[in-house]
């Protein structure tokens, strides 16, 4: 993949002023509507202002550039009533009368910019340009700007969280006879302050503020990537509204996600980790430093179920004939990007036996349940934080769930369901406290562009880690599992630094599936050691075919987690299509963190993972924050080389192999798997020079069993060879029966048989371009270099089967290929 770097295209703005003020917490009220494939409803977002925003409150000077050449704009607000929410089924033209919905939804014709083509027609606003020129002194009025992109905005208006029942508490008033801007903010403000052990009052006091009245209209506008909201008169953020309610529906091709069918042929919609994040999704405040707690309530058809980022596992309530309504929380302040949705028609699969103990290990625990005495031990803002729970403490298996269309349901209870207490037992035995109190595993549609992703309380896997053996499904759940540390409970306060997630999510995958196979010490190390020298393969790969610059985990340098006066920023190479499909952040990460526990041993380093956790779980950090704790932990005299700078050196500020990495593979001896794996390779290169007719007396080889990743390094090297006779072929098929091996093995097996041509196994290829679409995209490329006119033949007949439904990403990047 050779595509050319474009700044302008690569980089990914986050334009939301979250130096000026702060979302706290989301109240979204959301209608599924899969005929029109929008999703529309409102949000509420409360904030909180101080003393360290008002400094640059001001000036909207930075904030109010669009993109264009143009003056911001703004729509003028006349009073007009926000209309009730209305229900219709389908159409009788679906045919699929169980896929009726709740709440409005018609196709959107509204412009690529976020803009109706008419507002006044759409919204019930009139419009009126307004301009930000912050030179003329009447106009400069503080100006909130949220990420936004690819959503209709209809309507933003303030919230009378005033007239809730009970608010008055909140005040020094015992009867709120005169209402304020200066009371409203003063009520949001002791809201979002509430003490953790209040949490579940403050829930509803949220919920009863987001149903309140409005209490004024705002201005607004929109471009390509934000929505920029005023108030006539408001000149600071603490002048601004504090509670605002936005009106707004998705676009049937937005970014943030996915309209498809499951593998059973049901309609489904879920969030697919978009480089946009989720400003496709809700107005939302992108950069990481915005954590932010959330509820929400989505009405489906009754047919489907909906499965979201929340501590609780919820249950549709029945509305209406045919509509059911779910509602989740999350207590736990986390960036707007974590929050993750799926709708379809799901099935739970639940284990046909289940022991005493693993039931008394899943009891479900309540944030309530915290014990005071532990309070103020934590270094994050105030939650129920499981840390502090004594009884969370000892939890070793969370209670969870699995969902994945009916005709996978078989594939889940073979290979999946076992797997999910041994690998979430593992984790705690390494880490200790889970950080999250459950968890829901979906199997998401073909099309998703990856094996796995991590969001809180809910974890999607792709179906390819289904087929073969355990070993990749246990591999995939570990690592996804390990970002409920890394990546969630403790975050990356500058996105280019992904290493501080997927580097530990990767090193932590090999220590928690030895744990959950119950290795002997030597026996998880031969493991480890095999798994090494196939990231190393493929890092030395990685290196020669990607552009430089994209191999650098600290790319900002000394301005990593620098933001501009206003808070945003801008995400290097963040909508870069080929970045997606790039492992050098899980690789250096890994290599890294296998070399420090090398350095400091086993035993010093977690315990010293451990302690980092206990640390930082609940905040953001820099890596300096990991290295300055680590060098901490280590004495002086035992640090030798190890300094902050000199890794920032070698491993986080350079391209290409890092220098201790390249010596320490030279001088490293080959493990006893992979050496069994060479024995085995010349046992093939002898086979492939036999000629066709052989004496009688030459005997047969005798090839050993081999396991799923000696079966890929065997393939790897395999892959070296020049030629390989369709023969040998045949008989690697055969011996090793490869087209019913795991994805990863079945990956190597299409690169060799697309590299020698070997046209009676090409259905595999197709099958694998088709089921397995999550590592399909570098075979096209494979398909299309060899320049052989059957093999881009199949190229193309796949794609076009695959691109209607094929994640955008992919599908740009395998089109470019094609051409």
């Amino acid at each position: 993949m050779d595509l050319k770097l474009d700044p302008s295209r690569d980089d990914l703005p986050l334009m939301a002023n979250t130096s000026h003020i702060l979302v706290k917490h989301y109240v979204l009220d959301l209608n599924v509507d899969f005929e029109s494939q929008i999703i529309e409803g409102s949000i509420v977002l409360f904030f909180e202002s101080g003393n360290r925003f008002e400094k640059q409150s001001g000036s909207t000077k930075e904030t109010c550039q669009s993109e264009s050449s143009e003056a911001c704009r703004f729509r003028t607000p006349e009073p007009c009533h926000s209309p009730g929410t209305d229900t219709r089924t389908f159409s009788p033209k679906t045919g699929y009368n169980d896929f009726a919905i709740c709440g409005k939804g018609e196709k959107d014709t509204s412009g690529k910019d976020g803009n109706h083509d008419n507002p006044e027609q759409a919204s019930g606003i009139s419009s009126s340009k307004y301009c930000c020129d912050t030179g003329n002194h009447r106009n400069e009025e503080f100006l909130l700007v949220l990420d936004c992109c690819d959503l209709s905005v209809l309507k933003v208006e303030e919230v009378d969280v005033a007239a809730v029942p009970g608010i008055e508490k909140f005040t020094r008033s015992p009867k709120l006879t005169v209402v304020s801007e200066e009371l409203r903010n003063q009520i949001v403000h002791e809201l979002v302050t509430l003490p953790a052990d209040r949490w579940r009052e403050q829930l509803d006091y949220y919920a009863g503020c987001s149903q309140a009245p409005g209490c004024g209209e705002l201005l607004f506008d929109t471009d390509t990537w934000s929505l920029q909201i005023r108030k006539t008169g408001a000149h600071t953020a603490t002048d601004f509204p504090h509670a605002i309610r936005i009106r707004y529906s998705t676009k049937p091709q937005g970014r943030s996600v996915t309209w498809t069918s499951d593998q059973s042929g049901r309609p489904c919609v879920y969030t697919m980790g978009s480089p946009i994040n989720n400003r496709a999704l809700f107005p939302c405040q992108e950069p990481p430093v915005a954590m932010s707690t959330w509820q929400a309530t989505v009405r489906a058809a009754a047919s489907f179920v909906v499965l979201m980022s929340g501590e609780n596992s919820a249950k549709p309530t029945q509305l209406q004939e045919g509509c059911t309504s779910w509602h989740y929380y999350v207590t736990m302040p986390m960036p707007a990007s974590t929050f993750t949705i799926a709708v379809g028609s799901w099935t739970e699969m639940k284990p046909e036996i289940c022991s005493p103990k693993d039931l008394a290990a899943e009891r479900s625990l309540s944030p309530s349940e915290t014990d005071s005495r532990y309070v103020g031990i934590c270094g994050h803002v105030e939650y129920p934080c499981r840390f502090q729970n004594p009884s969370a403490t000892t939890q070793e298996i969370i209670p969870h769930r699995v969902f994945a269309p009916l005709c996978l349901q078989g594939a889940c209870r073979e290979t999946l369901l076992h797997l999910i207490p041994l690998c979430l037992s593992a984790a705690y035995s390494v880490l200790g406290t889970h950080p999250f109190s459950r968890l829901d595993i979906l199997i998401v549609p073909a099309n998703f562009p990856s094996l796995g992703m991590a969001s809180p309380h809910i974890i999607f896997l792709s179906q390819s880690v289904l087929t073969g053996t355990s070993h990749l499904c246990g591999t995939r759940l570990c690592h996804e599992i390990a970002h409920a540390w890394f990546g969630l409970a403790i975050g990356a306060r500058d996105w280019t630094e992904e290493w501080l997630s997927e580097g530990f999510a990767t090193h932590l995958e090999d220590v928690f599936w030895a744990a959950a196979q119950q290795l002997a010490p030597h026996e998880a190390q031969e493991q480890q050691e095999l798994k090494a020298c196939l990231r190393w393969l493929r890092l030395q790969d990685e290196v020669r075919n990607s552009p430089q610059e994209m191999q650098v985990l600290r790319p900002n340098k000394e301005k990593t987690g620098h933001v501009s006066d206003s808070g945003s920023s801008v995400i290097k190479h963040g909508l870069n299509p080929e970045k997606v499909f790039m492992q050098v952040h899980y690789l250096k990460g890994y290599f890294l963190l296998r070399f420090l526990a090398q350095r400091l041993g086993d035993e010093t380093y977690f315990a010293f993972l451990r302690k980092y956790v206990h640390t930082f779980h609940g905040q953001l950090i820099l890596s300096q924050d990991f290295l300055q704790l680590l060098l901490e932990n280590i004495p002086e005299e035992e640090r030798l080389e190890l300094s902050v700078e000199n890794i920032f050196r070698d491993w986080l500020e350079s391209s290409g192999i890092p220098q201790p990495l390249q010596r320490e593979r030279q001088a490293r001896a080959e493990c006893g798997l992979a050496r069994q794996v060479s024995a085995e390779v010349e046992k093939w290169i002898r086979v492939n020079r036999r000629p066709r007719k052989r004496k009688r007396r030459e005997a047969e080889e005798v090839f050993e069993k081999l396991l799923p990743d000696q079966l890929v390094l065997l393939l790897e090297h395999l892959l070296e060879q020049k030629t390989l006779t369709a023969r040998t072929l045949h008989s690697l098929e055969k011996t090793y029966h490869l087209p019913q091996q795991d994805a990863e093995v079945r990956h190597r097996w299409c690169e060799l048989i697309v590299k020698h041509k070997y046209t009676k196994a090409y259905k595999d290829v197709e099958r694998f371009l088709q089921e397995d679409q999550a590592m399909g995209v570098y075979l096209y490329g494979e398909l299309m270099l060899r320049e052989d006119a059957r093999q881009q033949q199949v190229a193309r007949r796949c794609f076009e089967l695959t691109k209607e439904q094929m994640d955008r990403s992919s599908a740009e990047v395998v089109a470019e290929m094609l051409l």
